[in-house]
């Protein structure tokens, strides 16, 4: 038998003359593989006498375990090596300036949502929100919706499980409970999201409307006018800004109205996007039904008041020129980056 010292020295110096793991991995099969010199030297104990064998098998052992730690240990320094050599070539200089940062922008609707709340509570009006969820009582019944109202069906309507509970139609509920908390007189608005069944290219099932309700003595129509002008024309910036009031129905106003107004892109003269009219529609409004005003616990023979809804995606559309209301929530890049 080969002297076992001599080959665990010389393992020792080959494993310490490897520069890989590749390297390393043929000195393993060099002495510890199938036909390596320690199994070579396996074999030879069946030539031994009986009783050498336990002795010379417990020899050959002890330097395939030394072996094996050895190379184990080169190992572990070699993977260490490369490990550090890996993080030196991808090291990044954490103070060098950013590449391709591109700032963001606030989406177009977060954008008209900020300037009609601030125009409006410059004129006194306290911001209100409510529920998304609603039960039918602030969202019909108080608002004089009729139990027949085409409203309530369920091809306009997303009702819950729970058929009391549904998700708002309107932010008129929020004036309800205002009103029931306040008490007369008020001036509030309610922005935040609605849902209706309702989708093409000016309509989607999720939208945000801006409600807005004053009740105080001696609330008229005149009243209402001027303050959705001046609105109006602070809000497209055009002083010269007229408006076109159409009678109308809503189950919550009585007189209502349909509000149109010049259109800003051809001035009144007529175009493509009015339609050649002249005029565009913007919002609906009218004096507070007195039942609404009653069922809210407010003398109507005191007070009076009026409202209005307005839908944001709308107003977004006509101040940016947007003529497809789904785009504000298709994430398009090329779309939002005209906001930043």
């Amino acid at each position: 038998m080969l002297e076992l010292d001599q080959l665990i020295h010389e393992a020792r110096t080959r494993a310490a003359a490897s520069e890989s793991l590749a390297a390393l991995d043929e000195v393993r099969v060099h002495y510890l593989g199938k036909k390596g010199v320690l199994t070579e030297q396996l074999k030879v104990l069946g030539s031994l006498p009986a009783m050498d064998r336990p002795a010379a098998g417990q020899r050959v052992n002890r330097a395939k375990q030394a072996i094996t730690e050895l190379l184990d240990a080169r190992r572990h320094t070699l993977e260490e090596q490369a490990l550090a050599e890996q993080l030196a070539a991808d090291a990044v200089d954490v103070t060098l300036p950013g590449r391709g940062q591109e700032p963001g922008g606030m989406h177009p609707v977060t954008r008209i949502l900020e300037r009609v709340q601030a125009l409006f509570t410059t004129l006194g009006f306290r911001v209100e929100v409510g529920p998304e969820i609603e039960d039918e009582f602030h969202n019909f019944d108080a608002l004089n919706f009729k139990p027949a109202h085409p409203a309530r069906a369920e091809m306009d309507t997303f009702y819950l499980k729970d058929r009391p509970l549904l998700l708002r139609t309107h932010t008129s509920p929020v004036q309800i409970r205002a009103l029931l908390k306040y008490g007369a007189p008020l001036r509030v608005i309610a922005p935040g999201r609605t849902f209706r069944h309702d989708y093409d290219v000016t309509h989607t099932p999720m939208f945000h409307q801006v409600e807005g309700l004053l009740v105080d003595k001696g609330v008229s129509m005149a009243h209402l006018r001027g303050t959705l002008t001046d609105f109006l024309q602070r809000f497209f910036e055009k002083d010269d800004l007229k408006l076109r009031f159409r009678p109308s129905y809503f189950p919550f106003v009585e007189p209502g109205a349909e509000v149109d107004i010049s259109c800003i892109f051809c001035d009144g003269s007529g175009c493509r996007v009015c339609k050649h009219a002249g005029w565009l529609e913007v919002l609906g409004c009218g004096l507070v039904h007195p039942n609404v005003l009653e069922t809210c616990h407010v003398d109507t023979e005191r007070y009076s008041g009026w409202a209005f809804g307005v839908g944001i995606e709308r107003l977004g559309m006509l101040r940016y020129g947007i003529n497809d209301i789904r785009m504000n929530y298709e994430n398009d890049l090329r779309f939002l980056r005209q906001f930043r």
